[in-house]
């Protein structure tokens, strides 16, 4: 397994990497050279995940980021807020956005990156945590269903006929950092009803497999894109990857509401070894993008984001149960991660291989975002909570 001084080697590589995405009016996604796409519009789940990065950058005190959490604060702010109806835009071109639909996916990251850069200390963070956290609360969180809803119209009229475990996924990571830098405990509360309903629940029925698509009075839609199966973010089937992220993600409820919630071992224990048997190949390295409902392959390209949640998977697994027999896993993801997806050449990492560990863009184009990669090189080195900006606000980096 690499040692903490390559770790910390790698986040800074993946951080300045990421510096070139910075744009007039947020973060930009980065080509496969680590050039701005300005082909692109700009996209309110990468600008926030930016800034979330750039919070992490400047608490491990690279020079630089606290500049660019600013940046990013103010392009939330000034770029994707709107100001007639409220909440954010999901994307913009030249200021107009592109679209005019909200949905949770792209709220949820702003909660996320507005926690991360008042963990860092960013003044202007403070009012943009409050005010995305009176959106989710007032547009997105559904106390009756326990979970969050998937999109609205700009007007906030009526919400989208859909229920989707993405969304509500990162809405749980989101409401642990929430929670953990405003002391407000409801938004732990949410998170495990969140994970509770969808992993406790649906995923525990399904044999440890995560169903992701739902009508919106949670009936599951199993043939949901069935036509469309690599969608990038609802894609038909099941997604391993998804599996390995909640599997760290309950882990790190687990830790933050501790003595309570014991079957969530079982579940992260379930999850991951359900995404391994299902979607990791042996021979080759790397895990399918999707599989059936009887765990055969449907889309066979490896994304490095699911490299990355399986090493986050792993580490907190090992840091949950003490057992260092999950070092092996960790090390044999980040082997993947070294022989495939690290660019020593271009900077970051690959984005999308095909089935044979070639770089492809069937999916997705470029390199997005430094999110998930940068992540993998910090949570095998901090505790399960609090969540990674006040962990490393509280010197908890090993």
């Amino acid at each position: 397994m690499p040692d903490d001084a390559w770790l910390a080697a790698e986040a800074t590589r993946l951080i300045d990497f990421a510096r070139a995405s910075r744009v007039e009016g947020g973060f930009a996604s980065l080509d496969d050279d680590g050039a701005p796409d300005v082909g692109r519009p700009l996209e309110l789940y990468v600008t926030a995940r930016m800034t979330h990065v750039f919070a992490l950058g400047h608490l491990l005190g690279r020079p630089g980021c606290r500049e660019l959490v600013d940046h990013g604060v103010e392009a939330l702010v000034r770029t994707f807020e709107d100001r007639e109806h409220g909440g954010w835009f999901d994307a913009v071109r030249g200021r107009l956005p592109e679209g005019t639909d909200k949905g949770c996916y792209g709220h949820v990251f702003v909660v996320l990156a507005a926690s991360s850069a008042v963990a860092a200390g960013r003044p202007a963070a403070v009012a943009l945590l409050d005010r995305a956290l009176a959106v989710v609360q007032e547009r997105f969180w559904s106390e009756p269903e326990g979970a969050c809803l998937e999109a609205w119209d700009r007007a906030w009229t009526a919400p989208e006929d859909y229920r989707g475990a993405n969304a509500n996924m990162h809405a749980v990571e989101a409401f642990l950092a929430a929670g953990d830098v405003t002391g407000e405990r409801v938004w732990h509360e949410r998170a495990h009803a969140i994970a509770d309903k969808l992993i406790g629940g649906y995923a525990r029925d399904a044999g440890w497999r995560v169903p992701e698509h739902y009508t919106s009075d949670w009936k599951l839609v199993p043939d949901y894109n069935a036509d469309h199966p690599n969608h990038p973010f609802r894609p038909y089937g099941v997604t391993p990857g998804h599996g390995l992220e909640w599997a760290r993600l309950v882990l790190q409820l687990r830790a933050t509401l501790p003595g309570t919630h014991n079957w969530m071992l079982e579940a992260a224990q379930g999850l991951f070894e359900r995404a391994v048997a299902e979607g990791w190949d042996d021979a080759a390295g790397g895990f399918a993008y999707t599989v059936d409902w009887d765990g055969s392959p449907v889309v066979a390209d490896r994304f490095h984001w699911v490299v990355a949640e399986a090493i986050g998977a792993a580490a907190a697994l090992r840091t949950a149960t003490g057992d260092d027999g999950w070092c092996g896993w960790e090390e044999r993801f980040w082997a993947f991660a070294r022989d495939h997806l690290v660019d020593d050449a271009r900077g970051g990492w690959i984005h999308e291989l095909d089935e044979h560990n070639v770089p492809g863009s069937r999916t997705w184009e470029g390199k997005p975002d430094t999110y998930h990669a940068l992540q993998a090189t910090l949570i095998p080195r901090v505790p399960l909570a609090p969540a990674l900006a006040p962990a490393l606000a509280r010197g908890a980096l090993a």
